[in-house]
C-alpha cells in the first residue's frame, strides 16, 4: 500500500463526509473498518507470491494461498462486528486509499464502501471461496499445476472483493475486469484441452458485451453528472424530479446488460454450461461466491437509476423472469450433472434478478436468495466434484445411479442443498426463493400474474430436474462402468461439504424468520412498504409446495422407480431443444457471429481493394511514371546531345509552323 495511505486515512472525511447509501450517509471509516484493504490486499499477496516465485513455492503455495483467503475472511468478520456495534444509521464508512484520477473537472477517489450490502458480500466470498479453498487441497492434490491454480483462485476473491468494495463505478469496473480475466484464466485452466481453451474464450467474449454496457453506462453517467462515484450519481439522480427519463433509462438498460454478461442472464447466458470446462471448485466459486452474483450486485448497487426508470426496471424483471424458465428448462435435459447444475445456477440467478427488479419489496429478497443459494450452490458443486472424484471423472449421470451406498457423506450433504433449492421447509431455499414468489404476486394489471405465475411455475420445473439430478446420481440401480470403483472423498473435500450443508439447512433460519436480513439492508435498499400479494401468502405457500412435491414426484415416478436407461432417448421436440440449449448458440451465431464475419470480410474486401487498392494503384502509378522518367537522366553525353537534338529540331519546327 502506498506510504501516504495513513495520512489520507485520517483526512478522509473531507471526500466521504456525505457520500451518499440509500437514507443514510456513509462516513469517514474509524476503527479496524480503516483496514477493509485487507480484505482485497491478502488475497492478492497470495496471487504475486505463487506467480512471481514460481516453483519454488510449489510445496506451500497452495496452503499459503488458502491461508491468505481465511485471512480474509477473519478481516471481514471484525469488520463485521464492529459494524453490529453502531447504529444502522452510521454503520456505513468509507476508506479512503489515494486520488486515482485527475483530470480538469473528473476527480476519482481510490476508495472502499463499506455498508450493508458490500459486507453481505464480503463474508459471502470470503467464507465460501475459503471452503472452496481447503476443497481444492484435496481436489487438486495431484495437479502439477496446482500452485498456478491456487493463485488464480486468490485472484478471483480478490478482484470480487474489489468489485463490491468499490466506492465508484470506475472502481468496481477494475474489479469487474478482474472479476473476467480470472474466469477467463480458471475456465481454460487445463487449456491444453483445445475444447476447454474454447469454453474459455466464449465465456471472455460474451462477457465483453456485457462490459461494453458498462462502460457506455460510465460515459452517459460523467455527461450527464460529470462524475461516476457513487455519491454524485445518487445525488444527481435524486435531483432529477422525474426529469431526463430518457438517461436514466439508457443507464439503467446499459447497466442491465453488463448485469447479464456476468450473471449469464437471457440473452447473454449461453457460456455458463461451457464454463463447466474448468475444476470443479472454479465451477463452484463461479456459480456460488463470485462471478454470476457480480450481475445482482450491480443492479441492486444501481437501484436508485432502476428507480428512476420504470420502463429499464420492468426490464429487469422481464430479463429475470424469462432467463428462469429458461435455465429450468434447459436443466431438465441435461445427463452431464455439472452442466445441469450451471442450467440451475442461471435459472436462480434469473429468480434474484427478478426479485432486484421489483423494487423495494424485493432488494433484499434477491440478496437474500444469493446468501443461501450461494450456500446450497456451492455444496452441490462440490458434492459433484466428489462423484467425480469416486468415479474417474465421469459426469454422465446415466452412468452413475446408487452412490448413496458408497458416498453417505456425500449423498446426504448433496441431499441438503437439494432440498434447500426446492424450497422445502424449514431449509434454506425455502424461506428466500418463497420470499421472491410471495413479492413476484405483488402489484396491479397483468404483471403480478405473468411474473408470479412464472416464478412459481419455475419452482415446479426445479423441483423436477433437480430430483432428477438427485436420483439418477445417488439413488436406483446401480449403473456404473467397468473401470470405476466408487469411494467417499477425502476430508479435506468432505468437510467443505459439511459446513456448507449446515448452511444450507439453518442459513434461512437465522435471516427469514426474524427479519435480520431486510433490517441489515434497509439503510442501503431502503425499507420496503407492505403490500399484499395478488393471492393470500398461505394460499401462495400452499401452492408453491404442491407444486415442488408434484414436480419432484414426477422425477421419482421417471428416475428411481423406473429403469433409467444408458442412452437418452430422443425425447419430444422441446427435449431435443433443452438438449441443445434452446439453440442459443445457434441464434447467436445467425443473428451475431455470421453477420459479424460476413460485415468483417466486407471491411477487409473494402479496405484490401479499396483503400489499399486505390494507395497501392497511386504508388504503382507514380512509380511507373518515375521508372520512365529517370532514362532521361541516364549519365551517357550521347544521349544529353541527341535530346538537344531533338529538341532544336522541335523549336525549328515550331517557328516554321508559326511563320
Amino acid at each position: 500500500m502506498p506510504t501516504a495511505l495513513p495520512s489520507l486515512l485520517s483526512s478522509a472525511g473531507t471526500y466521504a463526509a456525505g457520500l451518499a447509501t440509500h437514507d443514510g450517509e456513509a462516513h469517514a471509516a474509524t476503527g479496524f473498518t480503516s483496514y477493509a484493504w485487507l480484505l482485497v490486499a491478502l488475497p492478492l499477496v497470495g496471487t504475486a507470491i505463487l506467480l512471481i516465485g514460481g516453483r519454488r513455492t510449489d510445496k506451500w503455495g497452495a496452503l499459503l494461498a488458502t491461508a491468505l483467503s481465511w485471512a480474509a475472511f477473519l478481516v471481514g468478520l471484525v469488520i463485521f462486528f464492529q459494524m453490529l456495534g453502531r447504529d444502522a444509521g452510521n454503520r456505513a464508512q468509507t476508506v479512503q486509499l489515494y486520488e486515482w484520477v485527475t483530470g480538469g473537472s473528473f476527480q476519482v477517489q481510490a476508495g472502499l464502501l463499506v455498508d450493508q450490502l458490500s459486507m453481505a458480500f464480503v463474508l459471502l466470498i470470503t467464507f465460501v471461496g475459503s471452503l472452496i479453498h481447503v476443497y481444492s487441497l484435496g481436489y487438486m492434490e495431484h495437479d502439477p499445476d496446482k500452485r498456478r491454480f491456487f493463485a488464480y483462485l486468490n485472484f478471483f476473491v480478490a478482484s470480487m472483493l474489489l468489485l463490491v468494495l468499490a466506492n465508484s463505478y470506475l472502481l468496481l469496473y477494475v474489479g469487474w475486469e478482474g472479476v473476467g480475466l480470472a474466469s477467463w484464466l480458471l475456465i481454460g485452466f487445463w487449456n491444453w484441452n483445445p475444447a476447454y481453451a474454447t469454453a474459455a474464450n466464449k465465456a471472455f467474449f460474451a462477457n465483453r458485451v456485457g462490459d461494453f454496457g458498462l462502460s457506455v453506462a460510465m460515459f452517459i453517467m460523467f455527461f450527464h453528472f460529470g462524475s461516476v462515484d457513487f455519491t454524485t450519481v445518487n445525488a444527481g439522480v435524486a435531483g432529477l424530479q422525474g426529469a431526463h427519463q430518457g438517461f436514466m433509462t439508457a443507464i439503467g438498460l446499459m447497466l442491465l446488460l453488463a448485469a447479464c454478461g456476468k450473471s449469464a442472464q437471457f440473452p447473454l447466458q449461453s457460456w455458463l454450461g461451457d464454463a463447466m470446462a474448468g475444476p470443479t471448485p472454479v465451477s463452484a466459486l463461479i456459480h456460488a461466491a463470485t462471478m454470476v452474483t457480480a450481475g445482482v450486485y450491480l443492479v441492486v448497487r444501481s437501484h436508485v437509476i432502476f428507480e428512476a426508470s420504470p420502463t429499464a426496471q420492468l426490464v429487469v424483471v422481464i430479463v429475470g423472469a424469462i432467463t428462469l424458465l429458461f435455465g429450468a428448462i434447459v436443466g431438465c435435459a441435461k445427463d452431464d450433472i455439472k452442466k445441469a447444475l450451471a442450467a440451475s445456477t442461471m435459472s436462480q440467478i434469473g429468480y434474484m434478478m427478478l426479485a432486484a427488479g421489483l423494487g423495494p419489496i424485493g432488494y433484499a429478497f434477491a440478496i437474500f436468495h444469493l446468501l443461501t443459494h450461494g450456500f446450497f450452490k456451492a455444496g452441490m458443486f462440490l458434492g459433484a466434484g466428489s462423484v467425480m472424484h469416486g468415479m474417474n471423472d465421469q459426469v454422465d449421470m446415466r452412468r452413475f445411479g446408487g452412490l448413496s451406498g458408497v458416498m453417505k457423506i456425500t449423498w446426504i450433504t448433496f441431499g441438503i442443498g437439494w432440498l434447500a433449492i426446492l424450497g422445502v421447509p424449514p431449509f434454506a431455499g425455502f424461506w428466500s426463493k418463497d420470499k421472491i414468489i410471495e413479492a413476484a404476486f405483488v402489484g396491479e394489471g397483468w404483471r403480478p400474474w405473468v411474473f408470479g405465475l412464472a416464478a412459481l411455475i419455475g419452482a415446479g420445473i426445479t423441483a423436477f430436474y433437480m430430483s432428477r439430478l438427485f436420483f439418477m446420481t445417488f439413488h436406483g440401480k446401480r449403473r456404473w462402468t467397468d473401470d470405476v470403483h466408487p469411494h467417499e472423498s477425502p476430508s479435506t473435500m468432505t468437510v467443505p461439504m459439511m459446513v456448507l450443508a449446515v448452511g444450507s439447512a439453518l442459513l434461512g433460519l437465522v435471516l427469514g424468520p426474524t427479519g435480520a436480513i431486510t433490517s441489515w439492508l434497509e439503510p442501503v435498499s431502503g425499507a420496503a412498504a407492505e403490500h399484499e400479494p395478488v393471492l393470500a401468502v398461505p394460499v401462495l405457500m400452499a401452492l408453491t409446495l404442491l407444486v415442488v412435491l408434484a414436480g419432484a414426484a414426477f422425477a421419482w415416478l421417471r428416475y428411481w422407480r423406473d429403469e433409467v436407461p444408458l442412452t437418452a432417448p430422443a425425447g419430444n421436440l422441446l427435449t431435443q431443444a433443452a438438449r441443445k440449449d434452446l439453440y442459443q448458440d445457434q441464434v447467436n451465431e445467425a443473428l451475431l457471429m455470421r453477420p459479424g464475419i460476413h460485415l468483417t470480410r466486407s471491411l477487409v474486401f473494402a479496405d484490401g481493394e479499396g483503400v489499399d487498392g486505390a494507395a497501392g494503384g497511386l504508388a504503382a502509378l507514380v512509380g511507373g511514371w518515375s521508372a520512365r522518367m529517370r532514362k532521361i537522366q541516364n549519365g551517357f553525353a550521347r544521349s544529353y546531345a541527341l535530346t538537344m537534338l531533338a529538341g532544336i529540331v522541335a523549336i525549328l519546327g515550331a517557328l516554321w509552323v508559326i511563320q
